[in-house]
């Protein structure tokens, strides 16, 4: 219990030092201790001025995490709450507009311990500070995150903000209330879930249409405390990157025509003859948007590791990924006799050496490539790459766990 603040000094420290002990073990409701020096701690209260008793939940050690901190008072009104970590990291949160209650904003992390601060004045006007702790069990699983684009970069105008999870995600709008985007011209987007080629769950935020050029993009991911449901285990961080949109560049491949055409910001910049995949097979290309996805320069090509046997095995030069399943803008030398005059790939978009040497330094990830074509193997799918583009607007929204 708190001592009105007339009380010697040497007796008010020991009375204050008992209680922040006390607050600071397994918590309960606890009482106001009287705060240092200040004409208002000094005042000798009126008759009726009985102290402001404070109570914090949670309370006690190795507690589940996962729930908010709470802080309520009798008998006067907070002015101030701090909830902080080991690590002097702050918990945000609002009062009530009576001044009788406070929540977090966010919920306590695992394997945490946190301190409790809150700053009290009672109905007569005496101030008085009431310190409180407690600990979260640690996580008994961790899921993490793998995430594009990373910070600092510059990205094409079709680039989504995409999550991996290691782990599956059942309680999908816990998760998705926690993904903040803000961007500098209040672009409209929205989240979709969905199964990445990998069979991971996976989060991605695209805008309405294609970015505008200049654009820059923060993600604030703040995951900390949340629990991904069954099987998922807990977020243990917080996540964030920062992007900015570059040229408008879009790239026209028609394989009826075997052309590629680079468009930047309206403008025509080149035409380059192609081959795409082989009609009447599994060696098609896709079709629809696809999204450059990375510039992996010289890689080794196997056609096994995209089930197709034994066709190829090969070192492939200025490689672009377009989606997981394997399909790629590259040079094919091996196919000049059919670039510009027939689709006789295994299923990427090949040119000779030197446009695709330059044409490789021209695009950057992000970058749109829109394939059309009569004779391919269907569109490219939401998770397979970034084939979001391939569907509507309200299809995309409905992707969302907050719709």
């Amino acid at each position: 219990m708190s001592r009105s603040s007339h009380i010697p000094v040497h007796i008010h420290a020991r009375v204050r030092a008992a209680v922040v002990a006390a607050l600071v073990a397994p918590l309960a409701a606890c009482s106001s201790s009287a705060s240092s020096g200040g004409p208002a701690a000094e005042a000798t209260p009126s008759p009726d001025d009985r102290p402001v008793t404070v109570s914090v939940t949670p309370t006690g050690k190795q507690i589940p995490a996962g729930e908010p901190v709470r802080v309520t008072v009798s008998g006067g009104r907070l002015t101030s709450v701090t909830v902080t970590d080991a690590e002097g990291r702050r918990l945000a949160g609002k009062a009530a507009a009576d001044g009788r209650s406070w929540a977090s904003d966010r919920k306590a992390a695992p394997g945490t311990t946190y301190e409790v601060t809150a700053a009290t004045r009672s109905t007569g006007g005496t101030v008085r500070t009431a310190r409180a702790g407690f600990t979260t069990a640690a996580a008994d699983k961790v899921n993490k995150v793998d995430w594009r684009p990373g910070t600092g970069t510059t990205v094409g105008v079709a680039q989504p903000i995409s999550l991996v999870f290691d782990h599956p995600v059942r309680n999908r709008a816990e998760v998705e209330k926690q993904l903040k985007v803000t961007t500098s011209n209040d672009t409209e987007g929205s989240w979709g879930w969905m199964r990445d080629w990998s069979g991971r769950d996976r989060v991605d935020w695209r805008p309405r249409t294609y970015w505008k050029p200049g654009t820059e993009v923060r993600l604030k991911a703040e995951l900390n405390g949340t629990d991904s449901g069954a099987g998922g285990g807990w977020f243990v961080r917080d996540y964030t990157t920062a992007f900015t949109v570059g040229d408008r560049q879009i790239v026209e491949v028609d394989l009826d025509r075997h052309q590629l055409t680079l468009v930047r910001n309206g403008e025509t910049v080149r035409r380059i003859p192609v081959s795409g995949g082989t009609p009447g097979g599994d060696k098609r290309s896709w079709r629809g948007t696809a999204v450059l996805m990375a510039k992996e320069g010289t890689i080794n090509m196997n056609s096994e590791t995209v089930g197709l046997a034994d066709a190829y095995d090969k070192m492939v030069d200025h490689s672009m990924r377009l989606t997981w399943s394997g399909m790629y803008a590259h040079a094919a030398p091996w196919n000049a006799r059919h670039l510009g005059r027939a689709n006789r790939s295994s299923g990427c978009i090949g040119m000779s050496d030197a446009d695709a040497a330059w044409f490789y330094g021209q695009v950057r990830p992000g970058d749109p490539f829109e394939i059309t074509g009569k004779d391919t193997k269907g569109v490219v799918a939401p998770g397979n790459g970034f084939g979001a583009w391939n569907l509507s607007w309200a299809e995309w929204k409905r992707m969302s766990a907050l719709r």
